[in-house]
């Protein structure tokens, strides 16, 4: 059955969510050109014990896409404008990448709305976070002079661990093709990346807090991992060896162990 999409208002802009299953709620918020099929692996079982809120970030997916740049505390305002519409006054959230920047933001700044927090492969970011992988800075320098084809594939390539098994980067590639995401809306989302500066702010984080990273991550580094749990009161920290940037793709299973176990 396909899911039923709502709409939240948020400052006037049309933001896309949909909920699935029942139990405590759960909101995921995906990052920079992913929308709510990025969490396809997990999203099931998850629904099994929790009410699952589901967003598309202003400027990917169904959502409305306003001029950029935007920034993390915008799209956190959009979560919150969410959670509203849902009926939702209080959730767990797991934010993975710009979807944890948005979830620091939502913890700082609307602490009354979570009630668990967990940071997957994401960064306190500002001048004190350890920089971009340089295989991304490459990529990025490099994607504008290949075929967007095979730029696409290097990207899903470049967001999982080193020698990946083929199916599951055809499988990624499959689904960017299906749901391309619109280039104003990237580049103002990535400015949100970009400017996002947390770092001063992490021990407002009242939340218990768990922090998730692959080690091979190769777009956001997995110093920053350990930057996160230096700086949140009581955070834990958990890493999957050898796994890449979506290693939640990569294993699903033991995510869902992690995430289980913390949110229960």
């Amino acid at each position: 059955m396909d899911a039923v999409v709502s709409y939240a208002r948020s400052a006037g802009v049309r933001i896309a969510f949909e909920t699935r299953g029942d139990g405590s709620p759960l909101l995921l918020v995906h990052g920079l050109g992913y929308g709510r099929w990025g969490w396809n692996p997990v999203v099931g079982p998850l629904a099994k014990r929790h009410r699952v809120v589901l967003l598309d970030n202003r400027g990917i997916g169904e959502s409305d896409v306003p001029s950029g740049p935007y920034t993390a505390r915008m799209l956190a305002e959009d979560a919150v404008a969410v959670l509203d519409a849902a009926g939702v006054e209080r959730a767990h959230v797991v934010g993975t990448s710009l979807g944890g920047m948005i979830a620091q933001e939502l913890a700082v700044e609307h602490p009354d709305r979570v009630e668990r927090l967990v940071l997957a492969c994401t960064t306190p970011g500002g001048e004190r976070a350890a920089p971009y992988p340089e295989p991304t800075q490459r990529l990025l320098a490099e994607a504008a002079s290949l075929e967007p084809a095979v730029a696409l594939r290097r990207f899903v390539e470049n967001a999982l661990a080193p020698g990946a098994p083929g199916p599951l980067v055809d499988e990624i590639v499959a689904l960017r093709l299906a749901h391309p995401p619109d280039p104003a809306g990237w580049q103002a989302q990535a400015a949100a990346a970009v400017a996002f500066d947390g770092y001063d702010r992490l021990a407002r984080i009242a939340a218990p807090t768990l922090i998730l990273h692959g080690t091979a991550d190769r777009v956001v580094d997995c110093r920053n991992a350990l930057l996160l749990a230096g700086r949140i009161p009581n955070a834990r920290l958990e890493l999957f060896e050898g796994l890449g940037h979506l290693f939640f793709w990569e294993a699903p299973d033991r995510f869902l162990a992690c995430v289980g176990e913390f949110l229960a």
